[in-house]
């Protein structure tokens, strides 16, 4: 990896974007896509992995529709900090704020939901992103979310294409669903693919 990039994208870049509110791809809520994802999951049981979690509307909307086992993890100590206070009722309970780096990750999950975290890694690290999803999930586990379907200048965020993810994924998960959103919020219609990859027995 350039470790000119690995650099920039540390601990310390991410906390300054937060401490100054610089997330441009922050929605201010749990994206369509997702939520009708969880919507249709019947067992709130499930072990769900939110990584590169942000402001992580996905697990407040978890917790608000009574799931009980849920684990966000990110780089940032601001950000968890945040997210310790704001759902500190649900912590240690049916949360868990995990502040590290994804690559760092143990455990064994059924679910990992991704929304706007493959986008943020620096371009080098795809392949160790597609090896630690598929360590961290339990046989049959399924990576769910959304992925950008567009390139952009410079990043992060970095785009990518449905070429590029079949790709990637293919060799270690089965392909479900890969296809253009089609109900992405109004101003990233057009840019957006939805995923489910379930994970294979190597």
């Amino acid at each position: 990896m350039d470790n000119r990039m690995s650099h920039a994208l540390d601990s310390q870049y991410w906390n300054q974007r937060i401490e100054k509110a610089d997330m441009p791809w922050d929605i201010g809520h749990i994206s369509t896509p997702l939520k009708n994802y969880i919507d249709q999951l019947t067992n709130k049981d499930l072990a769900i992995l939110i990584p590169g979690c942000g402001n992580s509307y996905e697990a407040g909307y978890l917790l608000e529709n009574g799931f009980t086992n849920i684990t966000v993890i990110d780089i940032a100590p601001a950000q968890t900090q945040k997210l310790r206070e704001k759902y500190a009722a649900f912590v240690n309970k049916t949360l868990t704020v995990i502040t590290g780096n994804f690559f760092d990750a143990q455990g064994e999950y059924d679910c990992i939901l991704e929304q706007t975290f493959f986008c943020a890694l620096d371009p080098q690290q795809r392949t160790n992103y597609v090896l630690q999803m598929h360590r961290l999930l339990k046989p049959g586990g399924k990576l769910a979310g959304v992925f950008f379907n567009r390139h952009f200048e410079g990043g992060p965020p970095f785009g990518g294409s449905i070429a590029e993810y079949e790709t990637r994924f293919s060799p270690y998960f089965n392909i479900h669903t890969l296809a253009p959103c089609t109900n992405s919020i109004e101003k990233r219609a057009g840019t957006e693919a939805f995923a489910i990859f379930c994970k294979k027995e190597l």
